[in-house]
């Protein structure tokens, strides 16, 4: 039997019926069920059964070396696409049936043919990891290479990531790198042998927006449930608010910058809502450093204030996630006042701005020497707190300023 034909597979009391594929163990069959699924046997254990030879050309997408078709054009723009792990870059585990991160740059390629003719593409691998496991000091080497790929003429950069931690990275590359080309992430909701995974179209929207005028860093994943168009959301103002759907990903406060309506045919198209930084406008910067010993501090009620002195003990600042326009119990305020760090107070709410100037206990904070966070997204005000420490003199003017989009003008209508 060779990879390709149409088997039966018969272990134990159970029966898989489907197209098989080539393994990653010579130990285990990998089976492609008539659902889209695929899953593992183990090779010792199982009865096979040829029903039907070749019904599945499984080198049709490569060339005698294995190589992807993906052909060079000098008309093209070039497109750097870099990996750091995740469900995009990930295939099935046939030894335990999970989904592991082992695909580098050019497995994308040749997983994706559709990418084919939009661009010319480099691939780079920066790491090759889940993304609970994203740390700073991954974010630091990722916009290293980000930075040397567009020094090398990328005229785009597409990272692939994790989608838990993809709002936290997006929104530390935005701080550190000043870019005059665009840079979006994207990763998957659902890996490549679910028929409802998502990779294919959030990585061809993804290299369309890389070619854009827009030269921001974005986020580009579904819109909606259905398959006809992906979201740009600006990376300082992005959140995950679904566990699994594939539309997981909004825009807090507003509709997303900007979307790509997503063709089968290849026939694609970009458009942005609001005003952008457009490619060319900025020069390439990179300001790398970063504060490690932030923490995000949640607030809920009976909350004893020595949780928050423990946790500034080793810290170089707080952000406090408070309750509605900023507030914590009262019995907090002695202690903010006693820590010898900046704390910026944000708001557990999804929307709306921080403002303790309304009730008592918001002008006591104010006193203690809190810095309001305005309508920053509590990530996105640790990640920034960590950035200005290392990079600014003054931490409460640049807290208050939006340095990459991630502070929204009052008077900004939700459209």
């Amino acid at each position: 039997m060779n990879a390709g034909d149409r088997v039966r597979v018969d272990r134990a009391d159970q029966t898989y019926e489907g197209v098989l594929l080539p393994s990653s163990t010579p130990d285990h069959l990998a089976i492609k069920l008539d659902g889209g699924y695929n899953v593992g046997v183990d090779r010792a254990d199982a009865d096979v059964e040829v029903l039907e030879s070749d019904v599945y050309d499984v080198e049709s997408a490569q060339d005698e070396q294995g190589q992807s078709r993906i052909e060079f054009d000098d008309d093209l723009p070039t497109v750097s696409l870099i990996s750091t792990g995740g469900t995009i870059a990930s295939t099935v585990d046939y030894r335990t049936g999970a989904v592991t991160a082992q695909f580098d740059a050019e497995d994308v390629l040749r997983a994706v043919p559709d990418l084919a003719g939009i661009a010319n593409y480099r691939g780079r691998v920066v790491a090759n990891i889940l993304s609970e496991n994203m740390t700073p000091a991954v974010w630091q080497d990722l916009v290293r290479a980000i930075h040397e790929e567009i020094e090398a003429g990328a005229d785009g950069v597409v990272v692939m990531h994790g989608t838990d931690t993809m709002q936290f990275t997006a929104a530390a590359i935005a701080f550190m790198l000043d870019t005059p080309v665009p840079i979006v992430f994207t990763g998957s909701q659902r890996s490549a042998d679910r028929p409802s995974s998502d990779n294919v179209m959030n990585a061809v929207c993804s290299v369309e927006a890389a070619t854009s005028d827009c030269a921001e860093v974005l986020v580009c994943m579904h819109a909606d449930e259905s398959d006809d168009r992906c979201a740009l959301h600006r990376g300082t103002r992005v959140r995950k608010n679904h566990t699994s759907r594939r539309d997981a990903f909004e825009t807090v406060g507003a509709r997303p910058l900007g979307e790509v309506d997503y063709d089968t045919d290849g026939d694609n198209e970009v458009s942005f809502r609001r005003a952008y930084a457009e490619r060319g406008e900025t020069d390439l910067a990179l300001a790398d450093d970063i504060e490690t010993d932030v923490d995000l501090v949640k607030f809920t009620p009976g909350m004893d204030a020595s949780l928050l002195e423990a946790a500034a003990e080793d810290s170089a600042g707080i952000v406090i996630e408070g309750t509605g326009l900023g507030h914590v119990n009262t019995d907090w305020i002695d202690a903010i006042e006693a820590l010898d760090v900046p704390v910026v107070m944000t708001s557990q709410c999804l929307e709306g701005r921080v403002c303790d100037r309304v009730y008592d206990t918001g002008r006591d904070l104010l006193e203690a020497g809190v810095v309001e966070g305005e309508d920053m997204l509590p990530g996105t005000a640790k990640v920034k707190l960590m950035w200005t420490l290392a990079n600014t003199e003054d931490v409460e003017d640049a807290m208050g300023e939006s340095l990459a989009g991630e502070i929204q003008d009052r008077s900004t209508p939700w459209l």
